[in-house]
């Protein structure tokens, strides 16, 4: 299978010695109309590409921090059809990739090609869908496929080694590998297990390897990254971006810079 755009982002990065860094930010927090200020903020502040969230009223996988983003969100009356419209604007100036987070249901209700069709239309480069399983992933997989939008698997501390095999094997732009036991939010620490179970994916995996889920620090971006390729931060953009500490995403981004 040949790089697609995310994956060489991410190698591109790796090659100049820093660490892949991607932002996620909730669509409609705060308005849509802010959505192409924050990505080209994001990108402007070094980021490698940026994940975009679609609300959802039953996000399973989100902590407090991303579930009251995303229904700020949907209280100002954000959709998936109107993120795309506002998508629409902004590929003339935000050029690194792009990742949508969405649920399966909002993609039913919105059809499976036609959602398809849509990412392809406003340079989507990939989707995560944490609520659908490889077992379970044919029913896009292909459709996106002729798209060009990657599926991003993600793998946890609890899935046995047979199954982060299966996970691994045929993985697109990078693999996110969740860092704790739970939902997103930042945490003070991690397990003393997570530095091995890094270790075992970058063994494993044929694309890079990013943490997500509880980074919210410079130094657990840096400690991350002695393990892995880089990581993804969502709930601490989130308050950053809440209470105006564009500085701190900043200097946070900054952080993905190694010296080795």
């Amino acid at each position: 299978m040949s790089k697609n755009l995310i994956q060489k982002a991410i190698e591109d990065v790796l090659a100049k010695g820093e660490r892949a860094f991607v932002p996620y930010i909730m669509a409609g927090d705060g308005g849509l109309e802010l959505l192409p200020e924050r990505l080209q903020f994001l990108q402007q502040a070094g980021a490698t590409a940026i994940e975009i969230g679609i609300p959802f009223s039953d996000p399973v996988a989100d902590g407090p921090t991303i579930q009251q983003a995303g229904l700020r969100a949907l209280r100002s009356g954000t959709t998936l059809r109107g993120v795309f419209e506002a998508l629409k604007t902004i590929r003339h100036t935000v050029s690194i990739p792009l990742i949508m987070m969405t649920y399966y249901n909002p993609i039913l209700s919105f059809g499976i090609e036609e959602f398809a069709a849509a990412c392809q239309k406003t340079q989507i480069n990939g989707v995560i869908l944490p609520d659908v399983p490889i077992e379970e992933e044919n029913e896009v997989r292909q459709v996106f496929k002729t798209r060009g939008i990657s599926i991003i698997r993600l793998a946890t501390l609890t899935s046995p080694l047979e199954r982060l095999k299966k996970i691994t094997q045929d993985s697109e732009g990078f693999l996110y590998a969740v860092t704790v036991k739970g939902v997103t939010g930042a945490r003070g620490q991690f397990a003393e297990d997570v530095k091995h179970y890094l270790q075992r994916l970058k063994e494993l995996s044929p694309v890079p390897v990013l943490a997500g889920f509880g980074i919210s620090t410079p130094e657990q971006v840096r400690e991350m990254g002695d393990y892995c390729d880089g990581v993804v931060v969502g709930s601490q953009i989130i308050t950053l971006f809440e209470n105006g500490e564009v500085e701190e995403i900043q200097r946070l981004i900054g952080s993905k810079v190694v010296n080795r």
